[in-house]
This record gives structure tokens, C-alpha cells and sequence, in this order.
């Protein structure tokens, strides 16, 4: 089989058109570029053995963006780097002695300052917080929400509740071997002496990528697990007022069905109306935080099932731990809202039922005016009828005039006939005359009325 030359394939290349970009010409969508970068605007830490990061949440309910990105350029003048762009979601920059991750969402930012290099003190006595300027600290924009410290350090399998007191004061710890067992993660969930919770990382397995991995689930476990539980105190709000609403919806209920006179159905209108106000306003309040509850507990599932824990003997699991805690939270959250949809509807049936009512009542009593306009307009035909009747006779009477005057004229002048015969004879033509011309007219007039 004869072989082509390498030559001859070489020049086929020259039959194609010259190379120019594939898009030229077409109009492109002006979120493309944007959909493209966002999968890639949060990306994981890249992170080494030993390290100390510290973690603040602070809702700003999507405003004070301004405020931020100042800020954030503020700090990374006094330390000499480039400040993020203002359409930046996320940042992260090297200050030197630490380094800052900065993420922006909707209703919330988040703060890590991250610092790697082998500690000399106990975990925790140090953290990476305390090498960012205190003054620039206490001026970031919002409430905050969360805050942790994380200390990633060596394996130990020497680790137990005993070696752990002193690590979280003396508050029994929760842990789980994590990133199928590589890596066992410990904290108490609880809040200490300087007003931040504790993590503890310990792996010798992982690589920096999933060191860092794993660190970030921890913290968007501790920062979205509070996010959650900000709908509960609000559920419990809402719920000690739907207790009150449910009992005067049945009192009004009540109300409704019984024929009750010294109670005006307006009044009674007023009070529904009312009660749907309130009603509104609970579902204005509380829809936001509840739908931002399910969000954040479909994320915290997520995270958990990502941990890949594995129980260490005699602790409860990480996951284990916020299922038990977070669930009824959540679980109280969702039973409020739809108990006040419930309302809702039962305010909404109870309005229209008294509507239902009221129009009844209103058509009674156009009813009752239309047979009393009925009764006037016979009355008014009957009067009517009397004084065409009337009007027949005054007609005739001038017409017979009329006719007076003209044979009067007539005898005058020399014809010779009985005025008094004739102007007798002319009394029933006219009587008659007039009565049929005034009925057809009516008919006429009153013609498919």
C-alpha cells in the first residue's frame, strides 16, 4: 500500500480558510463571561501543616457593599497590595503575617484570616486574628454572627476527652474522624472566654487541597448551621402571635355562623379585615428568614455528607451532633410557616363567607327597593293613565270650541245650517278622534318597554 507523503498532507492545510475566532460575528450573551467566572469565583484554599485561621460572619442583609470594599482597600493600603475590584465576590491576598479570605453573599460576608506556621503556645492561645490591626477590626460594616478559630495541627492518637479539657475549657468536645478517616476534627459547638468557638484539625494524610477543603466545610458548617437557627427565635415570634390569632379567628368564626343582630355584619367585616393585616404582615416578616432556613439547611446536609465522618469511639459525630440540634430548629420553622399559610387561608375563607353574606343581605335589600320602585311606577302609570283620560276630555273640549268658532263663522256669512245640531253631532266624532290618536300614540311611545 503506497504511503502519502508527510509533504502532501502538510499542503492540505492550505485548502482551509485562514484561522480567525470561531464567535467573530455572533452576538453574545452579556452574562456569558460572568456565568463562566462564577464557578470559579470561590475556590478552595490551598492549605499547609500547621495552621491557625480565624472565621467571622457578619450579616449585612445584602447592603453596605460600599462600606466594605473601602474597607477592604483601607487594609490592603497600610499593608502595600493590591485592593479586589468593587464587582468582586471574593478576594484573598497575602498581608504578610496573615492572610485574608473575603467572600461576599447575600446576606452575609465572610472573614477568614489565615495564618501558616508552627505554633509555640497552646492551640488557641494565639490565633491568626491578633495580627490584624484591632482598630480596622472593630470597623467592619454589619452584626456579626459567627466566629471561630481553627487550629490544624499534627495527628494524635493519643486524642480523648481527657487530653482534649484543656484544648476547650473543660466543655466536653464532639469529633469524628473525617475525609474517610485521614483527618479527625473536634470542637464543643459552644462559645468561650474570648467569644469565639474552637475547631481542632488534626491530619498527617491530606494535601494541602484537601486540608483546605476540609477546613472550609468546617467553617461554612459553623457559619450557615447559625444562619439556619436565626429563623428560630423569629418562628417562635410568630408562633405566640398565631396562638392569638388562631383563638379570635374561632371566636369570629363563631361569630359569623350565628345570626346575631346587635352585631353589624360591617363590624364584623372590619374585624376580618383586620385580622387579614396581621396575618400579612407575620407572612411579609418571616418569608424571607424561613425560605433562607431551608436554603442553609440543604447546604449544611450537603457539607456533612462531604465530611465523610467516621465515629471515633465514645464522641458523638460532627454531623450527628448538628442533626440532632438543627433539625427540630428547622423543623420548628417550617411547622410555623405552614401554620401560618393555614391561617391564611382560614382568614381568607372567613372573609369570604361574610362577603358572601353581605352581598346577600345587599341584594335582599335591592329586592325590597325594586318592589317599592315597582309599586311607584304603577302608581305613576295609574296616575298617568288618569291624566291622559283627563287630557282626552280638555283636548275634545277645546277642539269642540274650535269647531264652534268655525260654524259660528260659517252661519255668518250666510250659509244656511242647525249650528247647534251640527256641533252636537260633531261632539262624539271628536271625543272619539282624540282618545284613539292619544292611544296609538302611547302605544307608539311605549312600544317594547
Amino acid at each position: 500500500m503506497n504511503e502519502v507523503p508527510i509533504t502532501s498532507r502538510a499542503n492540505d492545510t492550505d485548502s482551509f480558510p485562514e484561522s480567525r475566532p470561531v464567535l467573530a460575528g455572533w452576538r453574545l450573551h452579556p452574562m456569558r463571561e460572568r456565568l463562566y467566572s462564577e464557578l470559579h469565583n470561590r475556590p478552595f484554599h490551598l492549605l499547609e501543616n500547621p495552621a491557625q485561621l480565624s472565621h467571622l460572619a457578619i450579616q449585612h442583609g445584602g447592603k453596605l457593599q460600599e462600606r466594605e470594599q473601602a474597607l477592604l482597600t483601607d487594609l490592603c493600603d497600610r499593608f502595600g497590595v493590591v485592593a479586589p475590584a468593587d464587582s468582586m465576590p471574593c478576594f484573598h491576598q497575602d498581608f504578610g503575617l496573615f492572610s485574608l479570605r473575603w467572600e461576599r453573599h447575600m446576606e452575609f460576608s465572610t472573614y477568614t484570616f489565615i495564618r501558616q506556621a508552627a505554633r509555640r503556645e497552646a492551640p488557641f492561645q494565639k490565633n491568626a486574628i491578633d495580627a490584624v490591626p484591632r482598630d480596622w477590626l472593630v470597623s467592619l460594616p454589619g452584626e456579626l454572627v459567627a466566629a471561630v478559630h481553627v487550629e490544624v495541627e499534627g495527628a494524635s492518637a493519643g486524642n480523648s476527652s481527657e487530653s482534649l479539657a484543656p484544648v476547650f475549657d473543660n466543655m466536653l468536645p464532639v469529633g469524628s474522624a473525617a475525609s474517610a478517616g485521614r483527618a479527625q476534627i473536634w470542637t464543643s459547638f459552644k462559645l468561650h472566654g474570648d467569644g469565639f468557638g474552637r475547631f481542632l484539625v488534626c491530619d498527617d494524610e491530606l494535601t494541602p487541597a484537601q486540608r483546605g477543603r476540609l477546613v472550609q466545610r468546617v467553617l461554612e458548617l459553623e457559619t450557615y448551621r447559625l444562619m439556619a437557627t436565626l429563623g428560630l427565635p423569629l418562628a417562635q415570634e410568630v408562633n405566640e402571635v398565631l396562638t392569638q390569632l388562631d383563638q379570635q379567628l374561632k371566636q369570629l368564626t363563631t361569630r359569623i355562623a350565628q345570626v346575631n343582630l346587635s352585631v353589624s355584619d360591617r363590624q364584623l367585616l372590619a374585624e376580618v379585615s383586620s385580622m387579614a393585616a396581621r396575618v400579612e404582615d407575620l407572612r411579609t416578616q418571616s418569608n424571607y428568614r424561613f425560605a433562607a432556613t431551608r436554603a442553609y439547611y440543604d447546604v449544611i446536609r450537603q457539607r456533612m455528607e462531604e465530611l465523610r465522618e467516621q465515629e471515633v469511639s465514645g464522641h458523638l459525630t460532627v454531623g450527628a451532633f448538628l442533626r440532632r440540634r438543627i433539625s427540630p430548629a428547622v423543623k420548628t420553622c417550617r411547622a410555623v410557616e405552614n401554620r401560618l399559610e393555614s391561617i391564611s387561608r382560614r382568614v381568607a375563607r372567613a372573609s369570604e363567607l361574610l362577603r358572601t353574606r353581605v352581598e346577600l343581605v345587599v341584594q335582599e335589600q335591592n329586592q325590597t327597593l325594586m318592589k317599592t320602585m315597582n309599586r311607584r311606577v304603577r302608581v305613576q302609570l295609574r296616575l298617568q293613565q288618569t291624566v291622559e283620560g283627563l287630557s282626552v276630555a280638555a283636548i275634545s273640549y277645546y277642539a269642540i270650541q274650535l269647531i264652534d268658532l268655525i260654524l259660528g263663522a260659517g252661519q255668518a256669512s250666510g250659509l244656511g245650517y242647525d249650528r247647534e245640531l251640527m256641533l252636537g253631532a260633531a261632539v262624539p266624532v271628536v271625543i272619539s278622534t282624540v282618545f284613539f290618536a292619544t292611544r296609538l300614540i302611547h302605544k307608539r311611545l311605549f312600544k317594547g318597554v
